[in-house]
């Protein structure tokens, strides 16, 4: 469901003349497309195609929702094996049949360790690859809103980094409810600190809380912030929210995780995260484990040794 919301969302906003659709699945393809057709949008050339070859070549932007869903009792990183392999073979596809590709966004899960095996197989410049760590922050927002009755609109600066799990990092230091400091209003009776330590459980757990609920894992919510991505990086819209990239710092090496991001037409850029003394150790933990994910699946041989990367990505 995840791909059919992206491509009715892309040609809502009028991003492309031409929008591809790739799967194994041709029955599924063809009914999104007639469906699409059946809307009556003006200007927009549906195609579909399960020959990787033919649906690639000429591609300019790219979002992949290709991995196994999250059911019912699963964590992110239970899909880290079989995900982590369809990521390889994207890059490796991208690689041979649209090297001139100008963005790919990775939404599937374990989206900040596929997004980083994609991007090792496929050539790109680190600029050039995004993952979905965007939800994270919309979920802050959207229980911040709920808790304090505003519309979501009023909480701004909502921010979370690190991994797109539940280890993420919850920062309260950016965000701001109708103006207020959130840091300011934690500890008081408009939000006691046992209430904000069950409201940033909500959060990380804001996924499967959509299984729970819906019987499926999220897929109109990824579908829309990762088409901002793209309209971002097609020179639309700013895109509002962090997006995960890759890292390569003295403190976050060889990495991709969420951070304070810039995306525009030149690609993706990130600055250094601000935050409490208590919020970075969490940021740190969050990236401490997501190298304990990246390290299992060199030892999988699903990629090699980070010192090799630069002979299969010469960007990296």
């Amino acid at each position: 469901m995840i791909g059919s919301n992206m491509v009715q969302t892309a040609a809502m906003m009028r991003l492309t003349p031409n929008i591809c659709l790739y799967d194994p699945f041709a029955k599924g393809l063809e009914g999104v497309v007639e469906e699409m057709r059946h809307c009556g949008f003006e200007g927009v050339n549906f195609t579909w195609s399960t020959d990787v070859k033919e649906a690639f070549t000429g591609s300019r932007y790219m979002i992949s929702s290709g991995g196994a869903p999250r059911k019912e009792g699963m964590t992110r990183e239970d899909l880290l094996k079989g995900n982590a392999e369809i990521a390889a073979r994207l890059g490796k596809d991208i690689k041979t049949y649209c090297p001139d590709l100008k963005h790919l966004t990775i939404i599937f899960n374990p989206a900040d360790i596929t997004g980083l095996v994609a991007l090792i197989y496929s050539g790109l410049k680190p600029s050039q690859v995004t993952t979905l760590a965007a939800l994270d922050s919309t979920r802050l927002q959207s229980e911040l809103a709920k808790h304090f009755g505003v519309e979501q609109s009023q909480v701004t600066g909502a921010r979370t980094y690190g991994g797109h799990g539940e280890q993420m990092a919850v920062f309260a230091s950016t965000a701001k409810v109708n103006g207020k400091p959130l840091s300011g209003l934690i500890g008081t009776d408009a939000l006691t600190a046992e209430a904000w330590a069950e409201l940033k459980q909500r959060v990380t757990k804001g996924g499967a809380n959509i299984i729970r609920l819906r019987g499926r894992s999220s897929f109109q919510s990824p579908a829309y912030a990762s088409v901002e991505m793209i309209r971002a990086a097609m020179g639309g819209d700013a895109f509002r929210w962090p997006a995960g990239c890759y890292v390569d710092t003295p403190e976050f090496g060889h990495i991709m995780m969420a951070m304070e991001t810039t995306l525009n037409k030149h690609g993706v850029s990130f600055g250094k995260v601000k935050g409490t003394d208590a919020e970075i150790a969490e940021l740190k933990q969050s990236y401490s484990h997501l190298v304990k994910l990246r390290d299992e699946v060199i030892a999988m041989g699903i990629i090699p040794a980070i010192d090799q990367w630069n002979s299969v990505n010469p960007n990296l």
